[in-house]
């Protein structure tokens, strides 16, 4: 690996750090801003000077910690994702009991005290066109 100090030039890089100030993100404000650095540094394309990369790379790090920290995406449960798609629908539970073969099934299904079978996520599957394996 190249030593950075021969690939960077120091003056050039030193001023990029001093206009943008790169720090921890603590705000939403200061990511957004940071954002709209990386999407400016990334419409260089191919014209984007080495110090100018090395800047990319460590403002995106600097987004990626804060965005980790402050958007973790929760996995949604199958029940969670059905509900989303009869609403998402506004469709009944007696739209889905083709699927479920019954009443009770369908309602049991639906409000989570029964688990999904793979004949049914199967069935939930061509039903809303979807993989049958988020309801697994």
């Amino acid at each position: 690996m190249e030593n950075l100090n021969s690939v960077l030039d120091k003056k050039i890089y030193g001023k990029l750090l001093a206009d943008i100030q790169p720090q921890v993100i603590r705000t939403e404000e200061e990511n957004e801003f940071f954002l709209s650095v990386i999407e400016n540094l990334m419409n260089l394309g191919e014209n984007i000077s080495p110090e100018e990369e090395h800047l990319l790379d460590l403002l995106v790090s600097l987004v990626e910690n804060f965005e980790n920290q402050h958007y973790q995406l929760k996995q949604a449960t199958p029940y969670e994702i059905l509900d989303e798609l009869i609403k998402g629908q506004n469709l009944k539970q007696k739209d889905l009991i083709g699927i479920f073969k019954s009443k009770g099934i369908a309602s049991e299904v639906i409000n989570g005290k029964r688990s999904i079978s793979k004949t049914q996520a199967k069935e939930l599957g061509r039903f809303f066109n979807i993989s049958p394996a988020v309801f697994l």
